[in-house]
């Protein structure tokens, strides 16, 4: 005789993911020998379990030249500018790229490139 067995499913639930972080926005100012950069981002954060982490200052060939850490969500802020000084630039860079991160993925390969004033 066959007999039918059933075997319970266990579902778990996982958090959804945001989509990455991207930069809507921004502004660098010169400063004598180093840049302030204020970057304005945009990220479905959802808490802490999945919220834009910071943000990078690279130069053509991938050298971080700055990083701002950022240490909270900003559930209820977006988007959000936050800024970081003392950003030295090497003489004859005109472009740099701005790389964001999430605490889920890390930073991510697609940096946003971005023209330095005159």
């Amino acid at each position: 005789m066959k007999q039918l067995v059933l075997i319970p499913l266990l579902v778990i639930a996982s958090p959804a993911w945001a989509d990455k972080p991207e930069v809507v926005g921004v502004v660098a100012t010169q400063n004598g020998d180093t840049w302030r950069f204020d970057v304005t981002i945009t990220h479905g954060d959802t808490g802490w379990d999945d919220y834009a982490d910071g943000w990078q200052v690279l130069d053509a060939d991938g050298q971080v030249l700055g990083t701002r850490p950022l240490a909270h969500p900003h559930v209820n802020e977006q988007p959000f500018t936050r800024s970081q000084s003392g950003i030295a630039i090497p003489d004859g860079i005109t472009t740099v790229f701005i790389q964001v991160s999430d605490n889920v993925v890390g930073y991510y390969d697609d940096p946003m490139p971005f023209a330095l004033p005159d």
